[in-house]
């Protein structure tokens, strides 16, 4: 019986952070706002919203793109909750962008976000995704903003 307690755990422990709901904790103060000095967008992009109605299955799809569907899963890097605390986020420098926090996500337009998931972002580790369809950036665009809330 012993045995079987420390196994579950073991298991919460480690599957702990993956379970749940993806707004179910708040990141650190001291990540929220977090700085970033990402270049702005060209204006074709920067002043597009997204064109996508928010509905169950746009955010499904930007959830399954964002966990594990993108190549590489956003998740690995930005963490299950998007509080930029992913299983790769102490490798960068800047680290990762906590999309959980509202005050740094609130004053990013939506084609900012499509224009850096689209192309990177230059002097980050943050790289360009290419192969998505403008659609499935949307549903990511879309997502994070849910991340934020």
């Amino acid at each position: 019986m012993r045995s079987s307690l420390m196994a579950l755990a073991c298991l919460a422990a480690v599957f702990g952070p993956w379970a749940g709901d993806v707004r179910s904790q708040n990141p650190p103060a001291a990540q929220c706002p977090q700085p970033r000095f990402t270049g702005k967008a060209p204006e074709e992009y920067y002043s597009r919203s997204n064109p996508l109605a928010v509905n169950p299955a746009h955010l499904a799809a930007g959830r399954r793109l964002y966990e594990k569907d993108a190549n590489p899963g956003c998740q690995i890097c930005h963490g299950i909750k998007g509080d930029g605390m992913g299983p790769l986020s102490g490798q960068f420098d800047p680290p990762p962008r906590n999309f959980a926090c509202v005050q740094t996500v609130k004053g990013i337009p939506d084609g900012q976000l499509f224009w850096i998931i689209q192309n990177g972002s230059p002097g980050t580790s943050m790289p360009g995704f290419k192969a998505l369809r403008e659609d499935q950036i949307w549903q990511l665009v879309m997502y994070l903003r849910v991340l934020a809330r």
